[in-house]
């Protein structure tokens, strides 16, 4: 009987051990020829698995342990790291969360080995979502991630008190925001890449400040801070919750730094994809910062309230330029409250005014959606077409494409949520043709104007009542054009067709497309689709609207806001441009006007882009300095912040260098306008603009062009003192002629005053297009001198 039992033992050991011609070996239960069931798995390097298995591969709770002394324990599924587990990295990091096919991708926890700790969601591998980052110095951030970097709305909180809430973009603050300083001063503005850019509002420690949920609402935010301090305890039992799936695939040899799970090469090659249900069988439940995200301004506005001083309301309202404060004046709560009673007044009399009162709120939705299909069926019908030279017929009565578009959907168009519409699209191959003159590919137009993201209606910057639409990526403008504004448009179709396909640097806007819809009831609206000159990664920091008049051109300090559109009257700046390109820019001017004389076109205006360099010779007005950032979530070199997370100012504003395709982006888009540019100053070649620690630009005629701005010292009397810190800036040009479809309105405007004897500068020029196209040379050769 002894003897039989030993038989049996070394039977048994014998079957369930597999030792395999590559010298890796296998110990535990089989089905078949196919490890199942509890086992354990060494490969020759060394490289250990011990856990649970399915139809030969690891599948089940287990652990694995590297030869380079990175481990797993967890949970697998179809050999992959899948599900909750925690992995720790020779270095001593540990990550504790979620896994999707060797990635870390859900609700998870990661201390890294200089003992930073990030505790949120994960995506392929890389912060996204919404998360907490702690660094080791004391610096914390909540908020929304994305690529691993800090993007969207957070909280920064540094080691020294102060906080910041507001928009982030590449790690960097970049947008609106509310900066509170450890004293208890409050900085209400905008940021643009780390720096604080254009207007806001500093309100010292101890005065009275704007209603901080009321600041949230208007940004968007809907959530209430409470407590900065008080930790989510969901956060750290969250991350062992199942996060959502993708089909994404990495070898663990990528996460461990060494070693690798060769199962796919050997023992597990047979085997059937992974099973795509999941381990834990329960669905992934959104991780909620609410309560810290939105914690540190109530918080600290409880505290600032408590200490106001009634007699003391002064605040500061200051203008920035990268960093360097330019303008500060004092205000007042009373002049505040004053202000914003004129505005609300302002506001009111235009709606009331306004031609597309009946497209307001429901209806306006309405318009985004029937536009979008529209353009989706006509780009998706013509597209296809063979492509040719344009006939006269193309721009005839017949050229139309029409469509009508029932809400059940067609035997030619889909269903939709909007209401019945008919769509007219006008001169379709005319338009195609000139998307391919400007290189514009169709399907990228499509998604930009048609994609999920939808459309931004814009707040109208003129007096027409027109609606204004912006795609989701700023490319394109869609403006709501009268019937005499088609009209115009398609009388001077075909030379404005042969215009800019003769002169590829024309600075007349571009047209991408023009339609009609019509409403139940018989209400048409009709819409143009045009190129955004300002579709730029620098920001815009004035904008003007030039036509050479004196005539009401100015603008009411009152209803001057971020992003407001200035007049002639307004500019107080000379231009100083290189050589050529001021005669590239005044060969084209010339160009351009000769072409709408002959349209008789009239009351077309320069619209002028700047954006500000910060001077050399000033220092920045720094602000505290950022937190440490780590190897997983940000580069060492970020632009425009120092290995310290101090922002830096370029030594030196603009710099032209020798134009080099691979060094900047060539590709062209709604605002590119043709050719690169050449400049005297570097032998007369070709030319790139180099902003210091910012970017290099690609110089086309409108587009990054150079120049050097002279502020004229202008002081009201009585007004408000203004202090101006210096008189010269370095500026970069964005500019383009609009409205030329104006002429109608004000050729009436013109004929009305001429009958009632009202002359002026206006009415005479405007009557006479020869006359309107001189005053507007002559006043821009004011506005960009000659050099000496």
């Amino acid at each position: 009987m002894v003897g039989l039992g030993q038989l049996f033992l070394e039977e048994n050991q014998r079957i369930n051990k597999k030792v395999l011609s590559n010298g890796d070996v296998y110990i535990g239960d089989f089905k078949g020829e196919l490890p199942h069931g509890k086992g354990k798995y060494l490969w020759s390097d060394g490289t250990v698995y011990d856990g649970e298995w399915e139809g030969g591969k690891m599948t089940g709770k287990g652990h694995i342990s590297w030869a380079a002394g990175a481990k797993y324990e967890g949970e697998f599924s179809g050999g992959y790291l899948h599900g909750f587990g925690t992995f720790t990295r020779p270095d001593g990091s540990e990550y504790r969360g979620s896994w999707r096919m060797n990635i870390q991708h859900g609700l998870g926890t990661k201390q890294y080995s200089n003992l930073d700790v990030y505790e949120g969601c994960w995506k392929e591998g890389v912060h996204e979502g919404n998360g907490r980052y702690s660094w080791s110095n004391g610096n914390v951030y909540v908020g929304n991630w994305k690529g691993g970097i800090m993007n969207g709305r957070g909280i920064m909180k540094w080691i020294s008190g102060d906080i910041f809430d507001g928009s982030w973009s590449n790690g960097l603050r970049h947008g609106s925001g509310v900066y509170r300083f450890s004293d208890g001063g409050f900085y209400f503005g905008t940021w643009t890449k780390g720096l604080k850019d254009g207007k806001g509002t500093y309100y010292p420690a101890g005065t009275k400040h704007p209603s901080l949920k009321r600041w949230c609402r208007s940004l968007g935010y809907d959530d209430v801070p409470s407590s900065f301090e008080s930790r989510d305890a969901s956060i750290l039992n969250s991350v062992e919750v199942e996060s959502q799936r993708t089909s994404i695939r990495r070898s663990v040899s990528e996460l461990s730094g060494s070693g690798s799970l060769r199962g796919s090469g050997r023992i597990m090659q047979r085997t059937a994809s992974i099973d795509r249900s999941s381990s834990r069988g329960h669905s992934a439940r959104e991780l909620i910062f609410n309560n810290e995200l939105s914690s540190a301004l109530s918080h600290i506005s409880d505290d600032a309230h408590s200490v106001v001083l009634d007699t003391d309301r002064i605040a500061y309202e200051r203008e920035y330029m990268q960093g360097v404060l330019i303008k500060e004046r004092i205000v007042t709560a009373e002049r505040s409250r004053k202000t914003k009673h004129k505005n609300k007044f302002h506001a009111k009399e235009a709606k009331t005014n306004s031609w597309m009162n009946i497209f307001q709120s429901r209806q306006s939705y309405y318009l985004m959606l029937n536009l979008q299909l529209g353009i989706r069926y006509t780009v998706g019908k013509i597209t296809p077409v063979p492509m040719r030279e344009v006939r006269p017929s193309d721009f005839g009565e017949r050229a139309r494409i029409r469509m009508y578009f029932p809400k059940k959907g067609s035997q030619f168009t889909p269903p939709h949520y909007s209401v019945d519409f008919y769509w007219k699209d006008y001169c379709p191959m005319v338009f195609r043709n000139l998307r391919e003159m400007f290189k514009l590919d169709a399907a990228e137009y499509m998604m930009s104007i048609c994609g999920d993201d939808g459309l931004t209606e814009l707040a109208s910057p003129g007096k027409s009542g027109s609606l204004f639409y912006l795609s989701h990526d700023d490319r394109f403008v869609i403006k709501t054009l009268k019937k005499a504004e088609l009209k115009s448009l398609l009388r001077m179709l075909p030379k404005y067709y042969c215009h800019v396909g003769k002169h590829e640097n024309t600075l007349i806007t571009k047209f991408f497309g023009v339609h009609r819809i019509t409403l139940r009831g018989g209400r048409k609206v009709r819409f143009v689709v045009m190129g955004n000159m300002f579709c730029t990664e620098l920001r815009i920091h004035r904008r003007y609207d030039l036509k050479g008049s004196s005539h009401g051109r100015y603008t009411d300090k009152d209803k001057i806001k971020e992003g407001t559109t200035l007049k002639d009257l307004d500019l107080d700046y000379e231009f100083h441009m290189d050589k050529l390109l001021r005669e590239s820019l005044f060969k084209q001017l010339h160009l351009d006007s000769k072409f709408l004389e002959s349209q008789n076109i009239i009351d077309y205006s320069l619209l002028l882009g700047l954006h500000f360099r910060a001077p050399e010779q000033l220092k920045a007005v720094l602000e505290p300095p950022g937190a440490t950032t780590n190897h997983d979530s940000f580069s060492s070199d970020d632009v425009g912040v120092s290995s310290q997370g101090e922002p830096l100012i370029p030594p030196t504003g603009l710099i032209l260098v020798t134009h080099e395709p691979s060094s900047v982006n060539t590709a062209p888009g709604p605002h590119i306008r043709g050719s690169t540019l050449r400049a005297y100053s570097v032998g007369e070649r070709e030319v790139d603009l180099l902003l210091p620690g910012t970017a290099r630009l690609r110089v086309q005629l409108g587009v990054n062009m150079p120049a050097q701005a002279s502020h004229k010292l202008l002081q009201e009397e009585g007004g408000p003192t203004e202090v101006e810190l210096f008189e010269v800036y370095d500026v970069v040009l964005y500019m383009g002629v609009i409205d030329i479809l104006q002429e109608y309105n004000a050729r009436k405007k013109a004929e009305n005053a001429y009958k009632s004897l009202k002359f002026n500068p206006l009415t005479i020029s405007v009557v006479e297009p020869k006359l309107y196209a001189q005053r507007f040379l002559s006043f821009l050769q004011k506005v960009f001198p000659e050099p000496p």
